[in-house]
């Protein structure tokens, strides 16, 4: 994958976090957060630091978002489609990189 498609990426995150703020979907997100949706069938709201954009393992993650949604959230934040368990072992592992 391209420098570019990545930079792409993460732009489009960016950029539906400053669409969701401005629509106040991100209820009670504080600065420097972004709420995502994550789960197969049911969906669990989580709060991961805007760091995290840049993180590779993270940037997976937005790819595969992508790939299945589009940049269509309809939840009020982004979702990934992945097993919760593993979401949480994969942000446990960036909270120590950070």
């Amino acid at each position: 994958m391209g420098v570019f498609r990545l930079h792409s990426i993460v732009a489009n995150a960016k950029q539906l976090i400053k669409l969701n703020n401005n629509k106040h979907l991100q209820r009670d997100a504080p600065k420097g957060y972004l709420a995502v949706y994550v789960g197969e069938i049911q969906r669990k709201r989580f709060l991961v630091p805007l760091s995290f954009l840049d993180q590779p393992l993270f940037q997976d993650l937005l790819r595969r978002s992508e790939e299945e949604f589009g940049f269509n959230h309809p939840m009020g934040g982004l979702t990934i489609p992945c097993h919760e368990e593993a979401f949480v072992h994969l942000t446990t592992q960036l909270r120590t990189i950070s």
